[in-house]
C-alpha cells in the first residue's frame, strides 16, 4: 500500500505502449485526527477519507496514479480569501489549548466541532488542494483528486461553518490567480456539485470575473442548509463579477442523474464553452449520492462519472477535484472510484439511466437560463417544448430540511419513476378534473401576514410581485379576483419565525399557533375565493408547482377540517397545516400555518423566532391601515408586540 508522501505509478505507459494521463492523488492519514472532542459519532468522520483511499487501493487505481503527500497551507495564502483574525483563530486550535476553550469557540460557529488536531487537519486540507492545483497548473500532473477533510466550501472569509474551517478550493483558486501569475491561469471555473450550496466560495469571488462559480444544490426555496437566499438563482454576482455566479437551486430532494445532467447540458456546458477556463476546480461533495443521510438525492456513481467526463472536455482536461461533503461511506467510495477512473481515461464509461428530470428541474433550469442570458448568449434561446415535456412529475411530498435531517420518502415511488424510459414514454397531461370540482366551492381564506394587503395577496391569484418582494408569484390557474373581502379577530397567537425567506429576504415571516388561546387576538383579512384557488395559494405558500395533477386540499379534507379544526397536509412546507376558524355566511373560514409540532420547535429554539424583514412588516402595516383596522402607529405596535412577546 502506498503511504502518504510516497509516489506510485510513475510509469505512464502500459505494455501496449498506450500513454495514460498523469493523475495526482492527495491522501494524508493525519487529517483523520480531526474528530469530535469525545469520539462521538458524527457524519463528518475520519472514515470518510479512509474508505475512499481503501477503495482506490483495492481497485488497483491508486497504484496507477501519482500519490502526493499532504502539504500545510501558508498563512499568507489562506489570507487571500480569509481574514487574518479567522486564520489566527483556527491556528490557535492546537493541542495546547484546553478542551473547554475549543468547545466554546465551536459553539459560536454553525455546525462545527473541534479537537486538538482540528487546526493541523484544516491546514493540511487547504494546503494539499493548493499543492495539487499548482502541480496541475504547472503541467507536472494532468489532473488530480485531493481526498481531504475537513471540507471547505461553507467556510466564509471570517467564519467557519457547515463542518468547514478553511475554504480549500477558494484558497487554491486565489493562489493560482494572485500568487502564481506566471503559470498563465487567468480564468478558473469552480464547479460545486455538493448537495449544499457553496455559500463561502460564492462570497469570496462575488465580484471577481476571473472566477466563474457554478453551484448546483438542494435549496427548497431557502429552507435547506445553509438556508436563506444566497443559493437562489438570482444571485449572479456584483460589479465586475456580475454574471459570473451561477446557482441551480433544486426545489426538492430526490434529484438524480437525469436532473444533474440536464443542468450540465443546458446551463453549465454552454457557459463553460463561452468562458473557456484555463483550469477547473471541482468542489466534489458526494452527498447528493444515493443513500446519503443528509442529502436526500439520487445521483449514482455513473452520474458523477458522466458529469466529470463532460467537464474534462475543457481546459485541456486540467481539473482538480477536492472532496467536500458525502456521508454515506459506501456511496462516497464508489463515486470517488468512478471519478478517478474517468480522470485516468483508461476505459469507456459504462452505465445508463432511464429517468426524466423532474418537472421542477426544468422549471429551475428555465429560470436560471432566463436570468443568466443577459450575460451568456448561449443561454438566450428557449428550450424546446419537446425537451421539457420529457419529465417526471414533481412529488407532492416536499420536506424542508437542514443539515441534520434525513429523508423518509417511500423508495418504491421513485423506483417506479426511475423506470421511465426517455425514448419510449411520455408523461400524461395534467389532470384538471379536480379543478372543475373545487372551482364550484367557495371558502374564506383568512390571512394574518403580508397577505392582509390586497395587492400582495393578488400576486397569489393573478401573479406578479409588489414592492419589497424579491420573487415573482406565478398566480393561480383561475385568476378571478376575490368575490368579497372582510375582516375578523381570532384567539390565536401571532408570531414571527424562520431566518429568511426567498420572497422577503432575511427576517421572520408570520405564523399563528393552530391552538386557540383566549389571551391572544390576531387580526385577519378574509378573501372569498374558490377552493381551487385556495389550493393554488397553498401550493405557492409551500413552494410547490401550481399545475399539479392533484389537490393538496380536497372536498373530503374540507369536511374533515370542519370537524377537527386543524389538518396537517403532506406538503411538509412551512404552511402545511390548514386550520378552520369557523364559518362566515355559512362559508368555511380557512387559514394556513405551521403544525403544532413546529410551534414546539419554535418554543425550544430549534427553529428560530425572528422579527420580520422591514419590507414584510411594511406590507402588513399597509394591509391593516388600508383595511381600516388600525392607524399606522397602532399597526406597527401590533406587529412589534407579536414579534417581541415570548411564545
Amino acid at each position: 500500500m502506498a503511504m502518504a508522501g510516497e509516489s506510485s505509478g510513475n510509469s505512464y505507459g502500459d505494455c501496449d505502449g498506450k500513454s495514460h494521463r498523469k493523475v495526482g492523488l492527495v491522501y494524508d492519514e493525519t487529517m483523520c485526527k480531526h474528530d469530535t472532542p469525545n469520539g462521538e459519532n458524527h457524519p463528518e468522520c475520519p472514515d470518510r477519507i479512509r474508505v475512499i483511499w481503501d477503495k482506490l487501493q483495492l481497485a488497483g487505481v491508486s497504484q496507477r496514479c501519482v500519490v502526493v503527500g499532504g502539504s500545510k497551507a501558508e498563512d499568507k495564502h489562506l489570507q487571500l480569501v480569509h481574514t487574518k483574525d479567522h486564520v489566527s483563530l483556527v491556528q490557535s486550535l492546537s493541542t495546547k489549548k484546553k478542551d473547554y476553550r475549543r468547545n466554546r469557540i465551536a459553539s459560536q460557529w454553525n455546525s462545527i466541532y473541534l479537537n486538538g488536531s482540528s487546526s493541523e487537519a484544516a491546514y493540511l486540507a487547504a494546503g494539499s488542494v493548493v499543492k495539487l492545483a499548482e502541480k496541475v497548473a504547472e503541467g507536472e500532473l494532468d489532473c488530480g483528486y485531493a481526498i481531504v477533510r475537513p471540507p471547505g466550501h461553507h467556510a466564509e472569509p471570517d467564519e467557519a461553518m457547515g463542518f468547514c474551517l478553511f475554504n480549500n478550493v477558494a484558497v487554491a483558486a486565489s493562489y493560482l490567480l494572485d500568487e502564481r501569475p506566471e503559470l498563465g491561469i487567468k480564468k478558473i471555473l469552480i464547479v460545486d456539485w455538493d448537495v449544499h450550496h457553496g455559500n463561502g466560495t460564492q462570497k469570496m469571488f462575488w465580484k471577481d470575473p476571473r472566477v466563474l462559480f457554478f453551484s448546483v444544490h438542494r435549496h427548497e426555496h431557502g429552507g435547506f442548509y445553509p438556508a436563506g437566499d444566497d443559493g437562489y438563482y438570482d444571485m449572479v454576482g456584483e460589479a465586475p463579477g456580475e454574471g459570473f455566479n451561477i446557482n441551480v437551486p433544486w426545489e426538492q430532494g430526490r434529484c438524480g442523474d437525469a436532473d444533474y445532467l440536464a443542468a450540465w447540458d443546458h446551463i453549465l456546458i454552454p457557459v463553460a464553452k463561452e468562458f473557456n477556463p484555463d483550469i477547473i476546480l471541482l468542489s466534489a461533495g458526494f452527498d447528493a449520492a444515493i443513500g446519503d443521510p443528509l442529502g436526500g438525492c439520487r445521483v449514482t456513481p455513473y452520474g458523477y462519472s458522466v458529469m466529470l467526463k463532460k467537464l474534462m472536455e475543457f481546459a485541456q482536461g486540467k481539473i482538480v477535484l477536492a472532496l467536500e461533503g458525502g456521508y454515506n461511506l459506501d456511496s462516497i467510495a464508489k463515486s470517488s472510484l468512478a471519478c478517478v477512473q474517468v480522470l485516468l481515461e483508461d476505459k469507456p464509461i459504462q452505465g445508463s439511466f432511464e429517468a426524466y428530470p423532474f418537472e421542477s428541474t426544468w422549471r429551475v433550469i428555465q429560470a436560471v437560463r432566463k436570468k443568466l442570458s443577459a450575460y451568456w448568449p448561449s443561454l438566450t434561446d428557449e428550450l424546446s417544448s419537446d425537451l421539457i415535456d420529457q419529465k417526471t412529475p414533481t412529488p407532492i411530498i416536499v420536506v424542508s430540511s437542514s443539515d441534520s435531517e434525513t429523508e423518509d420518502y417511500a423508495d418504491d415511488i421513485l423506483d417506479q419513476m426511475s423506470r421511465l424510459n426517455i425514448e419510449n414514454h411520455h408523461v400524461d397531461t395534467v389532470s384538471t378534473s379536480w379543478r372543475r370540482d373545487l372551482s364550484k366551492v367557495d371558502v374564506w381564506y383568512a390571512s394574518f401576514g403580508s397577505n392582509m394587503w390586497k395587492p400582495r395577496f393578488l400576486c397569489y391569484i393573478q401573479g406578479g410581485q409588489t414592492e419589497g418582494m424579491k420573487k415573482v408569484c406565478v398566480g393561480s390557474m383561475d385568476k378571478t379576483p376575490p368575490k368579497e373581502i372582510t375582516w375578523g379577530t381570532f384567539p390565536h397567537r401571532l408570531f414571527f419565525g424562520r431566518e429568511s425567506s426567498v420572497t422577503w429576504g432575511v427576517g421572520g415571516v408570520a405564523f399563528i399557533n393552530p391552538l386557540t388561546d383566549l389571551n391572544d387576538q390576531t387580526r385577519m383579512c378574509f378573501y372569498r375565493i374558490t377552493l381551487e384557488q385556495f389550493n393554488d395559494v397553498l401550493f405557492q405558500e409551500n413552494g410547490l408547482k401550481v399545475d399539479s395533477d392533484s389537490p393538496l386540499f380536497d372536498l373530503d379534507t374540507l369536511q374533515s377540517v370542519e370537524k377537527k379544526g386543524s389538518i396537517p397536509l403532506a406538503s411538509g412546507g412551512w404552511y402545511g397545516n390548514v386550520v378552520c376558524l369557523g364559518k362566515e355566511c355559512n362559508i368555511p373560514i380557512l387559514t394556513m400555518t405551521c403544525a403544532v409540532s413546529a410551534v414546539e420547535k419554535f418554543k425550544s429554539g430549534e427553529i428560530p423566532l425572528r422579527p420580520p424583514a422591514e419590507a414584510y412588516a411594511n406590507t402588513m402595516v399597509k394591509g391593516l391601515v388600508e383595511g381600516g383596522r388600525l392607524s399606522e402607529e397602532e399597526a406597527k405596535a401590533y406587529i412589534d408586540n407579536a414579534a417581541s412577546k415570548p411564545l
